[in-house]
């Protein structure tokens, strides 16, 4: 179950705004440090962003986030400075807005493109949330920390998603300050403060440290 197609719409254009803004922001010295994900600099992460939005913008659906896909998203913008990177970024932003808004709620419910498990809705969540996680990614290896206003609503909506898809346990998510997300259903709540358990819940962060099974790890 995704965040209402009203929330996402009006919610997700904003956050490519600041990750543009991030882009722009880095300087070349932290353009190339390595960053969390493994075998690739800061850049390379804001390469695959915005080459995933690129992709979208451009019906490139088949095989969007596996492994291949990514790596040719980074290779396809080899040499390209902070500036260039956000640059395309600012380029596309106007007609990935204009896909957003162009769909209804069937459509937000329909099955996603490409083959991607869920719906449509969840495909655009997943891309928020990966967007809101590898802004970090970049602030961690420039040194940053995350600001206080991080906006982690599509990122513990796509957790309960992807852990549901997994047959996960019956656990209702309820972390401060934003809605309820059930897993299998819901059950016994998750609580506390969201961006620790995000942070954790996808590789970055330790969940064992927040009470809770490492098998909670999207990505492990």
């Amino acid at each position: 179950m995704s965040l209402p197609r009203t929330v996402t719409q009006s919610e997700f254009e904003p956050e490519v705004g600041r990750f543009e803004d991030l882009i722009r922001s880095v300087d070349a010295t932290d353009w190339d440090r390595p960053s969390r994900c493994a075998g690739w600099t800061a850049g390379d992460v804001a390469k695959h962003v915005v080459g995933q939005f690129a992709d979208v913008v451009a019906g490139r659906f088949d095989g969007l986030g596996s492994d291949e896909v990514t790596q040719r998203e980074v290779d396809e913008r080899a040499g390209r400075s902070a500036k260039e990177v956000a640059d395309e970024l600012a380029e596309i932003r106007p007609s990935l807005a204009g896909l957003l808004a162009m769909f209804d709620d069937g459509a937000w419910n329909s099955p996603a493109p490409g083959g991607a498990a869920g719906t449509l809705g969840q495909g655009v969540e997943a891309l928020w949330s990966d967007m809101v996680l590898h802004a970090d990614d970049i602030r961690a290896a420039a040194g940053r920390g995350a600001p206080a206003d991080v906006n982690t609503k599509a990122a513990a909506s796509h957790i309960a998603d992807i852990l549901t898809q997994r047959d996960w346990k019956s656990v209702t998510i309820a972390l401060d300050g934003l809605p309820e997300f059930d897993v299998s259903g819901g059950g016994e709540r998750i609580t506390g403060s969201a961006w620790p358990f995000v942070l954790a819940a996808t590789g970055r962060g330790d969940l064992e440290a927040l009470g809770l099974d490492p098998s909670a790890n999207i990505y492990g």
